[in-house]
């Protein structure tokens, strides 16, 4: 077999002597065959290459996607809920009461307001039934969080609960915490946890001007989580349940203001659940027990006499750039520059959990429950009072 590449070095040689055999012609073709093959050998390299690199791009993007948001400095150490350092209590203290407190599952039965078994008859465990006035106080809550955010510059929404999985990964929530999500395989629509999802995803892929932020809203809508994990906890009551409503705060703001904007957010969430004369306590969430997306995070927790502890009412997390990046949510600086904005989401009031605190809070030795005076408005003179059936 001839050397192709002394062929290519010296060619007339070869056609020389090729000639000789009367085939001087297969030089040529040698040749371009040659140069056909290093033509096609150069671009399966550059294939190679981009292939190569395109495997290394999904490797990358894989590893950003579960890799969580940086902690702020200022967030504890620590990797449970114990961790969290105490910021504050509300000056409200916990009452002493003269009678065995019941909790909100004795009160709700009293009542004739929580049908547990029924719940679970229909639906399974972490499924309950609100029944009678307790609703009317619900949308009293409802109302009550939306009036305090309107006053502040929020945006009242009802969001869609059903979302595609951009709207879920841009919010932080796949792939980290799929195991607590529903999902409709039909339709490949996930149901939210929160309304912090769809709010998320309002601005997703859009670039704002710097002269519009902050941009707040206030998300009201029902909420579904699997609570995988939470076997065993807090059974028999609507503490932890799959399907409950929320009202969210979610701001979009500049990376100079987010910091105090947080701090805004949870004074709110205080203001909020201190009108409603519920003892209450601000802890910092511990660094290794944050959501993914969070670089710092606030939690409320309420004083329950029926556990006599101090439980999660609300929480508020300063997502920085981590989630602007996920939904490509960016920022319009007044010199032209665009860049990512920062993302705060917060709850101001858990329905559910807020209607346990009010019954367990306010309640009397017959059984009955006071309803807190800023409420009254919203609801009929004769409701005041939340009395045990007959």
């Amino acid at each position: 077999m001839l050397d192709v590449k002394a062929i290519r070095e010296d060619p007339d040689t070869f056609r020389a002597g090729l000639a000789r055999r009367n085939q001087a012609d297969a030089v040529d073709q040698l040749l371009e065959a040659d140069e056909r093959r290093r033509r096609l050998t150069a671009r399966v390299e550059e294939l190679r290459a981009e292939q190569n690199r395109a495997e290394a791009e999904v490797a990358l993007a894989d590893l950003l996607a579960t890799t969580p948001n940086v902690p702020h400095p200022s967030s504890p150490d620590g990797f449970t809920d114990e961790d969290a350092v105490e910021v504050r209590r509300s000056a409200l203290e916990p009452a002493t009461f003269e009678f065995e407190p019941r909790d909100h599952v004795a009160l709700g039965e009293l009542l004739g307001m929580l049908d547990i078994d029924r719940g679970a008859r229909t639906s399974g465990s972490r499924f309950v039934y609100l029944l009678g006035d307790i609703v009317l106080v619900q949308f009293a809550l409802m109302r009550h969080a939306m009036d305090a955010l309107s006053r502040r510059g929020f945006t009242p929404v009802v969001p869609p609960v059903l979302v595609r999985e951009e709207a879920m990964f841009g919010s932080g929530f796949l792939p980290t915490d799929e195991v607590n999500i529903y999902r409709t395989d039909e339709d490949q629509l996930y149901l939210v946890g929160t309304s912090e999802v769809s709010l998320a995803a309002l601005h997703m892929g859009e670039i704002l001007d710097e002269a519009d932020l902050p941009i707040r809203y206030a998300g009201y809508s029902t909420c579904f989580r699997r609570e995988a994990g939470s076997y065993g906890k807090d059974l028999g009551g609507m503490f932890r349940v799959h399907q409950f409503d929320k009202v969210e705060m979610f701001v979009f703001a500049t990376p100079e203001t987010s910091w105090d904007t947080h701090e805004d957010m949870v004074a709110i969430e205080e203001e909020i659940i201190g009108s409603l004369d519920i003892p209450y306590r601000v802890v910092n969430v511990a660094a290794g027990d944050l959501g993914s997306a969070a670089a710092k995070k606030y939690d409320l927790e309420a004083w329950l006499p029926g556990q006599q502890r101090y439980r999660e009412l609300t929480s508020c997390s300063n997502y920085t750039d981590y989630g602007a990046r996920r939904a490509q949510t960016r920022m319009r600086r007044s010199d032209g520059r665009i860049e990512y904005l920062h993302t705060l989401n917060g709850t101001a009031v858990a329905i559910g959990r807020t209607l346990i605190a009010i019954l367990e809070n306010h309640q009397r030795a017959d059984g009955s429950v006071e309803v807190p005076e800023h409420l009254w408005k919203y609801l009929p003179e004769s409701m005041r009072v939340l009395t045990p059936s007959t």
